[in-house]
């Protein structure tokens, strides 16, 4: 499953355990999003703590559901941050992305 590589930006708390993070990035169109959920949903290891110096990079799981066609040639791609719910806090999860952007 690819992921869309982000910036942890902040802790955001403490509760739930094991704690909350907000991360950032900037879609296709270049309109900067955040996402904020459990730290283990954005990182595999404990990088993300209340102590880590940020940003600190890291990846949300998601799908690609649609290629999309992209200024001057550019590679453009809808993924979905769905497969761990993670979500603006709007509710939105979808999102138009630069295949540069994705992680194998």
């Amino acid at each position: 499953m690819p992921g869309l590589r982000c910036e942890a930006v902040r802790w955001v708390g403490d509760e739930p355990f094991p704690g909350i993070v907000e991360v950032q990035f900037v879609d296709a169109a270049g309109q900067r999003w955040s996402l904020i959920d459990k730290s283990p949903i954005f990182a595999q290891f404990d990088e993300l703590t209340p102590d880590s110096v940020y940003p600190v990079k890291v990846t949300v799981a998601c799908v690609i559901q649609d290629d999309v066609e992209g200024p001057a040639g550019d590679e453009v791609v809808t993924v979905s941050t769905s497969p761990d719910g993670v979500t603006t806090a709007a509710g939105r999860d979808t999102f138009a992305v630069r295949t540069s952007q994705l992680s194998p």
